[in-house]
């Protein structure tokens, strides 16, 4: 790998600067004698490090911000700040994101999926640290989201810039990233396993052993970084009372419809509320809406403050009281079907207000939300039958399962729920109900949204990688680059005459058609007057006698996987190309699609 000098503007050569240029030197000579294969494992420990303090930090930044806001609040009042806090939190976020960050750190996850498909894989700077003090702003100030995609986009823009700074490949910088997300993963979480198959399953890295090694490293280095730091309890500390009992094998099928059913709900109503958002133009109208919004919610029902661990935590604990301290509804905490309503209130609007939190400028994700939301689901579930049917189910168990079926139906990451709920609680005696409750929700929302909350955008533009890598490799393509502009137009008031000088010059065989204006109006096949062409006394004739429209039309900024259905359906080897006011920009080949296509699988899959 050459050498390639640190650039200094003329006369700023200082001491600091030849000391950085010695210092990429050597690590130039070193990183030469090594193979690339342990130079990928030396680097993904360096990532799980990094990474794995960096969510520590993240950890400890949120935890202080909460602790200094709200835990002096006595819990057998209302707590009035829960109007203001919210909205405070959102716009100090988002004025840190225009006047200081000046680029877009929101939705995580998604980020990081685009940076995958469209950026090839590199991440800004900023992002190792800017969404980390977005994300804990936010959420410490009581917005109603997850720490997890924060840290993700921070994690991943460690491993990218890592990467980047070693001047590595497409393939090697998406592996880094990788390690990246699942080292934050598996920090946050404590939970190894868990940040491996997130980053296959969910960042859809190639599952070799070629990946599945580093990503496994970098996961395990930050866990045990963090355990050396937070200590040894798992995140849940939770007694899983028993396995799975097959006398509520019918009540696991009845929460697996649920989670699905709720996850739909999730992702629809999400959707629809960013909608709403979007239409407002003004960002102050945007923190108005949406801090009044939240704060009124949060007033209500105080356990949407913040990302929710405790309050869910509390339910499986069985200290159902803890879940009404502040609330206006505290009196009525020992009243079974008061808790019931309030519960199921609770999970519901748990939707709206992680929603609200990002619509209106927050930073944050959903992925703590949604096992917010699936504890809920479970907990209900079980507390219902307990109280109302005289029932013996475990809070606990139902909880844990019920965080596995909402996760899944959300992500459509059934092995990340299931792994992930079990290093949580050390409740690996739930596997059976885990997987059983996991498929079916996910069959369930599934047929009701194939996409996922973070693939659901991307997919709509054309910019999601998937293990299908037929379609992966398409994403990578530009429609832009492979317009074919050489190709002859032909005036539609021209005649026969003019459209044989054209011939004379032309090296095609096809010859747009298009009016005075620019717009297109069809084509000429050489074919079609090989024999009218050498016979002068019909060069008066007009073009339009043979001009017939195309097989087909690809418009400008078409998916790459359109075009080459379009491709297939009609059996073209050229097509014209418009853009949205009909006028003719130039040709693609079918011939051109499968030299970028070669091209492309070429470099993603260069060893």
């Amino acid at each position: 790998m050459p050498v390639r000098p640190i650039p200094c503007a003329p006369g700023a050569m200082t001491a600091s600067h030849n000391i950085r240029i010695r210092a990429y030197e050597f690590l130039m000579r070193l990183t030469r004698r090594l193979s690339e294969r342990q130079l990928l494992i030396i680097l993904a420990v360096i990532v799980g490090l990094v990474s794995g303090f960096a969510a520590y930090l993240f950890e400890e930044l949120l935890h202080l911000i909460k602790t200094a806001l709200v835990s002096w609040f006595p819990v057998d009042t209302a707590g009035y700040l829960f109007l203001v806090y919210p909205a405070i939190g959102i716009i100090l976020a988002s004025l840190f994101v225009r006047f200081i960050v000046k680029d877009n750190i929101s939705e995580g996850v998604t980020r990081v999926l685009y940076a995958i498909s469209k950026t090839s894989s590199r991440i800004k700077t900023h992002n190792c640290y800017t969404s980390m003090i977005g994300g804990a702003v936010t959420i410490g100030f009581g917005g109603s989201v997850g720490p997890e995609a924060p840290i993700v986009l921070t994690g991943s823009a460690i491993g990218s810039n890592i990467a980047q700074a070693l001047r590595l490949n497409y393939r090697n910088t998406t592996l880094l990233l990788g390690c990246g997300a699942a080292g934050a993963i598996a920090a946050i979480f404590k939970a190894p396993i868990t940040g491996l198959i997130f980053v296959l399953e969910i960042l859809m890295l190639d599952i070799s052993m070629r990946a599945i090694v580093p990503l496994l490293i970098s996961s395990v280095v930050s866990t045990t970084l963090v355990l050396f730091l937070n200590g040894f309890d798992p995140m849940l500390n939770v007694n899983v009372s028993g396995t799975f009992n097959l006398q509520h094998l019918h009540m696991y099928v009845i929460l697996a419809i649920l989670c699905g059913l709720v996850s739909f709900y999730f992702t629809h109503v999400n959707g629809k509320i960013h909608e709403r958002f979007s239409r407002i133009k003004k960002q102050s109208s945007k923190w108005i809406v949406g801090g009044v919004t939240l704060g009124i919610l949060i007033f209500l029902f105080p356990p949407l403050y913040g990302e929710g661990y405790g309050s869910f935590t509390d339910l499986m604990h069985g200290n159902i009281e803890s879940l009404f301290n502040n609330s206006l509804f505290y009196p009525y905490r020992n009243i079974p079907w008061v808790v019931v309503l309030f519960l199921l209130c609770t999970l519901l609007i748990k939707v709206i207000a992680m929603a609200v939190t990002n619509a209106a400028g927050g930073i944050g994700g959903s992925f703590a939300p949604s096992l917010f939301v699936g504890a809920f689901t479970g907990g209900t579930l079980a507390y219902l039958c307990n109280n109302f049917l005289g029932m013996e189910m475990s809070v606990v168990n139902f909880s844990l399962v019920g965080m596995a079926g909402v996760m899944t139906g959300v992500m459509k990451a059934p092995l990340t729920s299931v792994f992930l709920i079990a290093e949580l609680s050390n409740g690996y005696g739930l596997f059976v109900p885990l997987m059983l409750v996991a498929s079916l929700s996910f069959a369930i929302s599934y047929y009701l949204e194939p996409d996922s909350i973070y693939t659901k955008k991307l997919r709509a533009k054309g910019e999601l990688i998937t293990h299908n890598k037929d379609r992966s490799v398409m994403v990578f393509l530009n429609l832009d680059k492979l317009i074919e502009t050489n190709f002859s137009p032909v005036n539609k008031d021209a005649t026969l005459g003019d459209l044989v000088k054209i011939i004379s010059s032309s090296k095609r065989n096809v010859f747009p058609v298009v009016k005075s204006d620019g717009q297109f109006a069809g084509i000429i096949l050489l074919d079609d007057i090989r024999t009218d062409m050498f016979d002068p006394s019909k060069y008066g004739t007009p073009v339009s006698k043979y001009t017939t429209p195309p097989p087909d039309i690809i418009f400008q900024h078409e998916m790459i996987s359109e075009v080459v259905d379009k491709f297939e359906g009609s059996k073209a080897w050229n097509l014209p190309v418009v853009d949205k006011n009909n006028k003719y920009l130039g040709f693609v080949s079918k011939s051109s699609i499968l030299d970028a296509y070669r091209q492309q699988l070429i470099e993603i899959t260069e060893e």
